[in-house]
Order: C-alpha cells, then sequence, then structure tokens
C-alpha cells in the first residue's frame, strides 16, 4: 500500500481563511445570546427558558436555538469545506462564504422572535452545503480512482 502525500495549493489558503471567518461568526453569536441572557433575565445554566416562567422565552430561546442550530450545523460545514477544498479550494472558499452570509442572515431572522424569518435568506446556506458536499464527493471519487 502506498503512502498518501499531501500536497495543498497556495489557494487552499482560502479555505482556511473561510473557516476562520466563521469563526469570528460563532463568537459574535456567542455574544448575542450573552446579551440576550442580559435582556430576557435567562441565567446560566438555563440553556432554554421556560414559557411559564419568563414571559420573553420565545425571544430569548429564538436566539438562543439560532446559535444552537449553527453549533450542531459547524462540524458537517468544516469537515466539508476541509476535504472538499483539497481539490477544490476555490469554489469551496465561494461557497463557504456565501454560506457564512447565509448563517448571519439564519441568526438575525431566527433572532426576530419570529421563527420563519430564518429561512429569507438563511436558506442559501443548505444550497452552499449541497455543493460543498458535491466538491467533496469529487475529492473522495478522485482519490478512489487515481
Amino acid at each position: 500500500m502506498a503512502g498518501l502525500e499531501l500536497q495543498l495549493s497556495k489557494e487552499y489558503g482560502y479555505v482556511v481563511l473561510v473557516l476562520v471567518f466563521y469563526c469570528f461568526l460563532n463568537f459574535w453569536m456567542t455574544g448575542q445570546v450573552v446579551r440576550a441572557r442580559k435582556k430576557y433575565n435567562v441565567s446560566y445554566p438555563t440553556l432554554y427558558a421556560s414559557e411559564s416562567d419568563n414571559k420573553n422565552a420565545k425571544l430569548f430561546n429564538c436566539v438562543q436555538r439560532g446559535h444552537q442550530n449553527s453549533l450542531e450545523m459547524m462540524p458537517m460545514f468544516f469537515m466539508l469545506m476541509i476535504l472538499g477544498g483539497m481539490k477544490h479550494p476555490l469554489i469551496c472558499a465561494s461557497l463557504g462564504v456565501v454560506y457564512i452570509v447565509a448563517r448571519y442572515f439564519y441568526f438575525t431572522g431566527y433572532s426576530t422572535g419570529n421563527p420563519e424569518n430564518r429561512l429569507k435568506i438563511g436558506k442559501f446556506g443548505f444550497m452552499s452545503l449541497m455543493g460543498l458536499m458535491v466538491c467533496t464527493i469529487s475529492f473522495g471519487i478522485s482519490l478512489v480512482i487515481a
């Protein structure tokens, strides 16, 4: 069995930068949840507010859920960016930027207190993930047939 030699193109740097950009978005969303905790009086370690105890529970929960969903999707986004970007760095970096912008609007839409608002622009993030899956599948196939 031959060893795997990994050579990344200089364009792969864009993939790395997009991943770091997502980390900044995540830090910002974390800050928004902290602000919502203070604004709606939801103390730690409570993850979600109870509507029976807090009249603003839905507003807080929408902010929390927007961030939580972003955390749930982050491993898939990172994995697809890292692997798909090895063969298609510019396409993946571009799709990653679209995903991040869409994720910002997903979060801000969700944070309005009306969960339907998350999908107005946020839906484009899911399309970006599909493009990243295609790039990653292409990379996997190229490894198998090489």
